[in-house]
Parts: structure tokens; C-alpha cells; sequence
């Protein structure tokens, strides 16, 4: 401290006192002056309801800063697979125990082991049988997620922090230098303060203890921030990379047409359409139940051959669908899962690649064992596959109009509030197949589909398609994803040896391509 003192002039200093003693002397004799006119206790009561006020718009301050910093949290992507959801749980709680006296944002050295806990922690839900999961990351995708995860948290340091622009290193580095001795010279002026006047160096000292821990709050909240984004940007790009989203390529994934949906499209005469990935729903259910008959109501018009026989269709049979304010979509046809047309294992590859699910099952049919199997067996196999989207099941409930009254047929009916035996006897079937089949009654459609009684589906069915069209999309977003990497893999071992091929051509004694 005497070194300090001693780079003043301390005639200057002198002066300096001289200059401010008058000023410093207000306070008491100000103080005086509200004793003797009695008016100190209205001051003391005065400067007390102030303070409270100005502490309670500190806190007002605080919780809007903090809602506003929470609002610009990274969040994650609604096309991520249930795996990379759980990896993002992880992260989340990571992010969540980063205090800033166990990780402080001047210890570089820290904040690597942070960032590296981060990765480990995603590596490892994503390869939980490997004893050291981190060590799976490429070198170049490493560099990448580094690059993508600095160059979101500069971008929202700038826009977040007031004058983070004007900030340097340097000016980091001399205050954290200079923050002792600030202190020890704080300490000398309040000691001194309390000479002079003790009782204004004791309100003093009151307030500034409720401001200092304001504004002291608010810097921790800020630096809590930080920590959580840094936690937060590593996993995300961590995340994306095992989801496959990372690319090596500057481009982002969109959802190109895929080899079997090319061959599907032009399959359904729609060669022509475009090349963007249409949906694709699959109409799945056991043999005569009213498949195709669905297929034509939802078209408006006869598309898919139907017959009163079972078995009329042979194979997956794609159909190109448009309609207003649906996405584009391939929907399939299918033989019945009860006959030998359709193996297991046939059901389960359609099941695999497509976006969405109509499950059809004839109301006046009881025996739905079969359908209960069929549908526990996809639910396993999306099970199995958690870098995967399951696709949205919408149960299809046909042959309304053979429940009893069977002569009775006098729609709309009314299932919220059931008027009559067949509307009862409608609600009543559609609540049994939710609870045969183990699905929400909500994705359970009633349908009429025989001829000139085709009913409920331009209005409830197509509603639901529409309420799954978004969950349908991100499944289609994984699929398409999925079979860019594999192209991408393929892309990148062919350049390499090309290269690496050009590169040995090269060497002395090798014969050089011109």
C-alpha cells in the first residue's frame, strides 16, 4: 500500500482533501440540521422507504434480466431423434451445476475440462458400450464443433452483454490485476468515513451492502449465463455431429428425394413432381378391412383397386397424394398383415421408412389380437431404433355403419355428447379399439367408407393427418438425414483414395497422371 501511495504527489493529495472537505462536510451538518429541526426521523423514514424501493427494482431488474437471458438459451432442434433428446437432457443438467466459483471464466484450463466433460457426456449416450466414448470423435469434426460452438457464443456475447464490443483482453486482465488493491483502498475510505461520521458511514454502509449485492447478483447471473451457453453450444454441436446433422460440408441438410422414393414417384406416374422427399404414409391393417377404400376417399376418387375379396392387393403399392395444405406425400397401399402376401419382416422395413402410420380396423370386428400383435411388434423396432423419430399412429375405425342399429345411418353423429344407440355404440367401439389396440382414443378416427356413405374422413381424418403433419415431417427430416450420411461417407472414402491415389503417383518411381 505504501508503494502505492508513494506514485502520488502528496502535496496534490493535500490539495485533493482541501478541495473535497467542504462537499464531505454537508453530509453532517446536514445531518445536524434535520436533529435540530427535528425532521431526522422523517429523513431516516424517507431514505429507508427509498432504498427499499430502489432494492426492489434491483430485484425487479434482476428477474427480467434473468427471464431474458433464459429467452436467449440455446434450445434444442424439434428434429432431433429421441437419443439426441436424451443426450440434450444430459447437457441440460451439465449446464445447470456450472457454478462460477467451480469454473471461473479466467481459467482457460478450466473451461477446456468443461467443455471436454461436455463432450464425454454425449459421447457416451451415444456409444454407452464404449469404455472411452470421447475418443470415437474425428479429428475433423472435433475442429468443427470448436469452430461452430465459438462462433455462436461470440455472436451472442456481442448482442447480450453491453459494451462486450468495447471490451478487450487487456482491459480484463488489468482489472483483475488492480482488484485487490481497489479493495484495500475501499476499506481505508470506510474506515475513515466511520471516523468522521459515523452515523451517515453506517447507512452508507447499509445500502451499499443491498446495492453491492444487487449489482452482485446480477454480475454472477451473467456469469452463470455464460457458462451455461459455453456447456449448452458444446453439446448442441456434440449433439448434432452423433445425429449425423454435422457435416463436414458448409451446406445444411434439406430433405432431398431419396433413391426409393425417386423409384416410388415414379412408380405412382408423379416422375415430374419435383426433387424434394415427399412424406410417406403407409396404410397398414389385416386384409379386407377397407385399405384401399381409405386410400379412394382420401384421393376423392378411385385410385387403389378394391374388391370385395381379400388379398386384392399384391405388394407395396405407392400412390402420389396432393391436397390442399398437406405436404406432398407418397401413400402406400398394402396387402393384409393376416395373409401371406405381407411377411413380418416386409411390414417392419415399410414401417421403418415411412413418416406416418394409418392403421385401419373394421369397427364390427372384435377379434383385433392380431392387430395388437402387429402394432407391438413396430412399437419394438422403433424401440430399437432411437436415432430414429417413431412415425405418428392414427388408428382408422371403417364399417361404422354395420354397428348396431345396422339400418340405422343418419350422420353426423355427435361423439362428445352420443344421441341414440348408434351413436353410443360408435363411441363405444371407437373407446374399445383405443383400449384393444393401446393407443390414445384421440388418433382413433371413426370412418365410413362404402359407397355414397363416405364419412368423417374430408373432415376429422384429414384434420388428424394435418395435426401429425409436422411430427410426420421431422421423421422425415431423421430418414432423409440418415441417407445423406451414408452418401456423404461414400463421397468422402472416394475422394480420399482418389487423392491419396493421386498422392503415391506422385512419390519417386511412381508414373505421373498428366
Amino acid at each position: 500500500m505504501k508503494a502505492l501511495f508513494d506514485r502520488f504527489d502528496r502535496l496534490r493529495l493535500f490539495a485533493l482533501l482541501l478541495w473535497a472537505l467542504p462537499f464531505a462536510a454537508l453530509l453532517p451538518l446536514g445531518a445536524f440540521w434535520l436533529w435540530q429541526a427535528r425532521y431526522l426521523s422523517w429523513w431516516l423514514a424517507a431514505m429507508i422507504a427509498c432504498s427499499a424501493a430502489g432494492y426492489g427494482l434491483q430485484h425487479w431488474l434482476l428477474r427480467r434480466d434473468r427471464r431474458l437471458l433464459a429467452e436467449t438459451a440455446t434450445a434444442p432442434d424439434p428434429h432431433w431423434s429421441p437419443k439426441a433428446e436424451d443426450a440434450w437432457a444430459t447437457v441440460e443438467r451439465l449446464a445447470e451445476a456450472a457454478r462460477p466459483e467451480d469454473w471461473p471464466l479466467n481459467d482457460g484450463g478450466r473451461l477446456w475440462t468443461l467443455g471436454r466433460n461436455t463432450l464425454d457426456a454425449v459421447a457416451r449416450c451415444h456409444h454407452p458400450e464404449q469404455e472411452r466414448p470421447l475418443l470415437e470423435l474425428t479429428v475433423p469434426h472435433t475442429l468443427l464443433i470448436i469452430e461452430r460452438a465459438s462462433r455462436d457464443l461470440r455472436a451472442a456475447v456481442t448482442d447480450h452483454i453491453p459494451l462486450s464490443h468495447r471490451l478487450t483482453v487487456g482491459d480484463l486482465l488489468r482489472a483483475w490485476r488492480w482488484k485487490d488493491a481497489t479493495e484495500r483502498l475501499v476499506t481505508i475510505y470506510r474506515a475513515g468515513r466511520l471516523v468522521v461520521n459515523p452515523m451517515d458511514a453506517l447507512l452508507s454502509e447499509a445500502w451499499g451492502h443491498l446495492r453491492g449485492q444487487a449489482y452482485g447478483q446480477a454480475w454472477t447471473e451473467t456469469q452463470r449465463w455464460l457458462l451455461r451457453e459455453y456447456v449448452r453450444k458444446v453439446g448442441y454441436y456434440a449433439i448434432e455431429l452423433y445425429s449425423g446433422r454435422l457435416n463436414l460440408a458448409d451446406d445444411e441438410p434439406v430433405a432431398k428425394a431419396t433413391p426409393a422414393s425417386s423409384t416410388d414417384m415414379a412408380r405412382a406416374a408423379a416422375a415430374t413432381a419435383g426433387t424434394s422427399e415427399p412424406l410417406r404414409i403407409v396404410v397398414l391393417g389385416r386384409a379386407n378391412v377397407g385399405k384401399s377404400s381409405l386410400i379412394n376417399a382420401l384421393f376423392g376418387r378411385l385410385a387403389a383397386a378394391t374388391d370385395v375379396l381379400p388379398d386384392t392387393t399384391m405388394g407395396l403399392t405407392p400412390y402420389r397424394l396432393e391436397r390442399e395444405e398437406m405436404t406432398a406425400a407418397l401413400i402406400f397401399d398394402t396387402p393384409g398383415c393376416d395373409t401371406n402376401l405381407l411377411s413380418e419382416k416386409t411390414l417392419r422395413e415399410a414401417a421403418m421408412t415411412t413418416d406416418l402410420i394409418l392403421w385401419v380396423c373394421a369397427a364390427h370386428r372384435p377379434d383385433r389380437q392380431l392387430d395388437r400383435l402387429r402394432l407391438d411388434a413396430l412399437r419394438d423396432g422403433f424401440a430399437e431404433r432411437p436415432d430414429r423419430r417413431p412415425p405418428p399412429v392414427l388408428i382408422v375405425v371403417s364399417h361404422i355403419d354395420r354397428l348396431r342399429p345396422p339400418r340405422e345411418w343418419q350422420p353426423p353423429y355427435d361423439l362428445l355428447n352420443p344421441q341414440g344407440s348408434k351413436a353410443m355404440n360408435i363411441r363405444a367401439a371407437v373407446e374399445a379399439v383405443a383400449g384393444d389396440l393401446a393407443v390414445p382414443v384421440a388418433t382413433v378416427i371413426p370412418v365410413c367408407l362404402a359407397e355414397n356413405r363416405t364419412y368423417n374422413v374430408d373432415d376429422a381424418l384429414w384434420a388428424a393427418l394435418l395435426d401429425q403433419q409436422d411430427e410426420a415431417i421431422k421423421g422425415r427430416f431423421l430418414r432423409c438425414l440418415n441417407q445423406r450420411i451414408r452418401e456423404e461417407n461414400w463421397v468422402l472414402l472416394r475422394r480420399q483414395l482418389a487423392n491419396a491415389g493421386r498422392w503415391l503417383l506422385k512419390l519417386p518411381g511412381g508414373r505421373r497422371i498428366e
